[in-house]
């Protein structure tokens, strides 16, 4: 009966096949935990600094900039050697160095102690100031020396060690305000015709000011076969229909003579009021003063 009833659950040969068989599940659950699959992790870990390791050359140019460095380009600017633009030609010529080393790098960074020579010159950049001045009669932006007349640089002179040039242009006779400065991005920047800040004159006339050719004034004046934009021109309230306000965007005085004289009318007196926002106030005619940082910016940004 033992034998009847362990066979309940199968023939003889069977257990004895069975047991055999049931072993062969071990070995493969022992391959599951072999396995150089437990490798994958430790190969991300090493494939994460690989990536930093990668990054370090780009993230270098991103180092925090020191406050006193200066691009090259502007540094021989700032010296009054030439333009930006023009020091970049210098710059990928090979016609600088920096400490002695030619540098062609555009964007190069320069550092204070470094020494920059400049095609065989060292510079020595100035730090950049800007004046303004209520310029008076007899005094002219001229260096002709057949010219009689005392040069506006007089008037300036002793205000700073920097040497200041004028910018724009004016004659003996126009009075008002006229700015001095070093940075001769700005001189460059109010000298080109299609500058954007305005600037306010008033022109004293030989005769009255025909209301039908202040209106042909205001439309726009064609001279030298260029068509001159003009912002306003009024009257001057409580005077003389021969005093006339004229609001434009040059700052070249002698258009604003010719846009008169080509309506037949002499011109007696200019008098710059206003400069891109900088006004006459508190500035008395033949003074000067130096400009705030806030009109430094506001004028950088015109």
């Amino acid at each position: 009966m033992n034998n009847s009833g362990g066979s309940k659950k199968g023939t003889g040969p069977r257990p004895s096949s069975s047991r055999p068989s049931s072993n062969k599940p071990k070995p493969a659950m022992a391959k599951r935990a072999q396995g150089p699959k437990k490798v994958k992790p430790t190969t991300k870990v090493e494939e994460i600094p690989t990536d930093k390791v990668a990054k370090k050359p780009n993230q270098a140019p991103k180092r925090p900039k020191n406050a006193d460095e200066i691009r090259l380009n502007k540094y021989i600017s700032n010296s009054g050697a030439c333009s930006r633009r023009d020091a970049d030609i210098y710059i990928q010529s090979g016609n600088v160095k920096v400490n002695g080393i030619p540098v062609v790098e555009m964007g190069y960074m320069v550092k204070p102690g470094d020494v920059v020579n400049f095609d065989g010159m060292t510079l020595t950049p100035e730090r950049k100031e800007y004046l303004l001045l209520n310029k008076p009669k007899n005094f002219t932006t001229s260096f002709d020396e057949n010219d009689m007349m005392r040069n506006v640089n007089e008037l300036v002179r002793g205000a700073t060690k920097a040497n200041l040039q004028p910018v724009g242009r004016m004659d003996k006779n126009t009075t008002g305000l006229l700015l001095f400065t070093n940075d001769t991005d700005m001189i460059r920047k109010f000298g080109l015709p299609n500058q954007k800040s305005s600037k306010i004159y008033q022109v004293s006339l030989d005769k009255n000011l025909k209301f039908e050719d202040l209106e042909k004034i205001e439309k726009g004046v064609t001279l030298d076969g260029h068509r001159l934009f003009v912002e306003e021109v009024s009257y001057i309230e409580n005077e003389p229909k021969t005093e006339i306000g004229l609001k434009l965007r040059t700052s070249n005085v002698k258009v604003v003579r010719a846009i008169f004289e080509s309506f037949k009318y002499d011109v007696i007196k200019i008098d710059r009021v206003a400069f891109a926002g900088l006004t006459k106030k508190n500035l008395p005619r033949g003074n000067w003063r130096l400009l705030t940082e806030q009109e430094i910016i506001n004028l950088k940004n015109t």
